[in-house]
């Protein structure tokens, strides 16, 4: 961690996701925000609905009463990434994020185009993950 903090000292860009550390900055292709809604045991079917249809799960985000916006670095691309995520969450006994909020939170999602982008909100629409507002 003391080398993590050195190097983020010297100006290098580092993440810290619950996979460990990403060197860099974002990737290519489009960025979106998503609100969604559900209960803690639809996390992992929300997750997979996204990563499914082609998107990155970047993070996740509530707004907190006393302390703002929240944000959870998650880096998600894929089942298996989903299914780890889980397993971590369960292992640890954590609650998600949402669960501050009644569920309701925000994801930034990376698709390499626009096109990748609607097939992930039209997954999240058909499982009624998206927060009608």
């Amino acid at each position: 961690m003391g080398d993590v903090a050195l190097l983020r000292a010297g100006g290098t860009d580092i993440l810290a996701t619950p996979r460990g550390y990403l060197l860099g900055g974002r990737g290519g292709g489009v960025e979106r925000t998503v609100a969604c809604v559900h209960a803690p045991e639809e996390m992992e079917r929300e997750l997979n609905a996204i990563v499914d249809a082609g998107g990155e799960v970047v993070d996740v985000i509530v707004e907190h009463p006393v302390y703002g916006q929240l944000t959870g670095l998650l880096g998600v691309r894929s089942r298996y990434d989903v299914a780890e995520f889980v397993r971590r969450v369960e292992e640890h006994g954590a609650r998600p994020l949402s669960a501050l909020t009644g569920g309701i939170h925000l994801h930034t999602v990376r698709c390499p185009d626009e096109k990748t982008f609607r097939r992930v909100r039209k997954s999240l629409e058909a499982e009624n993950f998206l927060l009608n507002m």
